[in-house]
């Protein structure tokens, strides 16, 4: 396979299946640093493996590669949990940027429970609870929040959250900011009370945190 060996050559430890369930089955059983799938493997689509491990809370980067290249398509390969999306035709290069984005994660992102209000973050174990009950979210809702929630009170421009939370290299923009935090709030905000995220306008956004002391 042309993918597997160019990263061989870039120097990656590389596990490669023909199907997306053998996909999901070494998922269920290894861990792996990053997960590269095709849109279209047989058995199971990329979207459904991509889908089924996040199901189970799997947070390994996952890149999805397609040549589906509408926006609606887009947005359904990162509602599924895809970290990073890339459509063929691409450069090897390219892909060796992207997965050297995600591999970059800051390791800093893991840690101890964070509690705002009513909400509990638990990286470790990904999971969001609100007044005790659990709150589904996507890979990306969830980095975002934490990385709000680990900053109260202070204010991010949509550029900053982008280099701060998504890869410098993935296909962001400002208005994909404006549509998680809009998913957020639908998930995490009580009905009847203002949202703990705020949009202070022209600067960007923030978490509101009464009791909180903004991090240095």
């Amino acid at each position: 396979m042309l993918i597997s060996e160019w990263l061989k050559n870039e120097k990656h430890l590389v596990e490669a299946v023909e199907n997306g369930e053998d996909a999901l089955d070494r998922l269920r059983f290894y861990k792996y640093d990053c997960v590269i799938l095709d849109w279209m493997l047989p058995a199971l689509s990329g979207i459904e493996v991509c889908k089924m491990y996040r199901s189970t809370g799997g947070t390994t980067p996952i890149l999805l590669l397609t040549a589906k290249k509408h926006v609606d398509e887009k947005e359904q390969g990162l509602d599924a949990g895809a970290d990073d999306y890339l459509t063929k035709p691409f450069e090897m290069k390219e892909l060796s940027a992207r997965i050297r984005a995600l591999l970059r994660r800051p390791q800093a992102f893991s840690g101890s429970i964070l509690h705002v209000g009513n909400l509990m973050l638990e990286p470790n174990s990904f999971r969001v609870t609100r007044n005790g009950e659990d709150v589904a979210l996507l890979p990306k809702e969830f980095a975002l929040l934490e990385f709000l929630m680990r900053h109260p009170n202070q204010v991010f421009s949509a550029e900053a959250l982008l280099d701060r939370v998504w890869s410098s290299d993935s296909e962001a923009s400002p208005e994909t900011i404006r549509t998680y935090i809009k998913r957020l709030r639908k998930k995490i905000d009580v009905d009847g009370q203002p949202s703990v995220l705020s949009t202070v306008h022209g600067v960007g956004y923030k978490l509101d945190s009464p009791q909180a002391t903004p991090s240095a």
